[in-house]
């Protein structure tokens, strides 16, 4: 009797081909079964785990095939209209001589991201904790990004004592009194928002930590430039932001394969005139 059953060597050859050649309209599941169905019970364990890498890297291209890339920068411009924006000689007396003003082309900490959720998808915040120092009576850094359920550590690296605590909607909590000789406390941030932290004993301590709902964000770099990687093709509303300046959304389609770009300038000059 002719016998159906062959080497799983030959199977598994037969999966790697099948598997490069399945096209767009055929699940790879279906040829799957079919190589399974044909093989004897004893040779199913040993071709189940001969193709699992084949598997897992037609998944990994099929992703990468429909994903874009976005890239751009971020600036921000102050009030251009004003007939003597900065203020003359008036800033050369006693009375107005320390006055800070804001320094446009000196402003970092931008922030980039696709707003919402994605429908169907889930994404699992990373293992490992990010990090928020509290270093020379400040926070480092300032701005942190993060994906909604990330745990955030706030290790003392100073000799003094700090007291954090938030009281924002996204998150609340008090972290206590502790200096370095303590071990760094940890918050879950469980609710996507934004979530300013202070300390209690020192005016200037305050950064800004930013829950999003999914991983496609991005800070910009010392030039203004940002980049977003493996997007799915898509229509969505990128945002970009800077606690100082007005935020700006632009509405953009990202490719199946290639990138592109989107370029934001930031300012009071996005807001309506009265």
């Amino acid at each position: 009797m002719h016998s159906n059953s062959r080497p799983a060597s030959q199977l598994s050859e037969r999966v790697e081909v099948n598997a490069f050649h399945l096209g767009p309209r055929v699940p790879f599941s279906f040829f799957a079964s079919f190589v399974l169905f044909v093989a004897k019970p004893s040779e199913k364990f040993r071709l189940i785990r001969a193709a699992l890498p084949l598997v897992l890297l037609a998944v990994i291209l099929a992703a990468s095939a429909s994903a874009g890339t976005i890239t751009g920068t971020v600036i921000a411009r102050g009030a251009t209209d004003a007939p003597d924006a900065t203020g003359g000689d008036a800033y050369a007396s006693r009375r107005y001589k320390f006055v800070e003003r804001v320094d446009y082309d000196q402003l970092h900490d931008f922030v980039v991201n696709i707003e919402g959720e994605f429908v169907g998808e889930k994404f699992s915040p990373p293992a490992k904790a990010a990090v928020v120092s509290q270093q020379d009576a400040s926070f480092v850094p300032h701005v942190l990004p993060i994906l909604v359920g990330t745990t955030v550590e706030w290790p003392n690296l100073d000799d003094i004592y700090h007291n954090v605590f938030c009281m924002a909607d996204t998150k609340q909590f008090d972290l206590g009194l502790y200096d370095r000789d303590h071990p760094a406390k940890r918050v879950v941030f469980d609710k996507t928002g934004r979530a300013d932290v202070f300390c209690s004993i020192h005016a200037k301590m305050h950064c800004i930590v930013l829950v999003f709902a999914n991983p496609f964000f991005a800070t910009t770099d010392d030039r203004g430039r940002f980049t977003l990687r493996d997007v799915p093709a898509g229509a969505y509303r990128l945002r970009a932001w800077h606690e100082r300046v007005p935020s700006q959304v632009k509405e953009i389609v990202v490719p199946a394969d290639g990138e592109v770009r989107v370029d934001f300038v930031l300012g009071p000059g996005n807001l309506p005139k009265y």
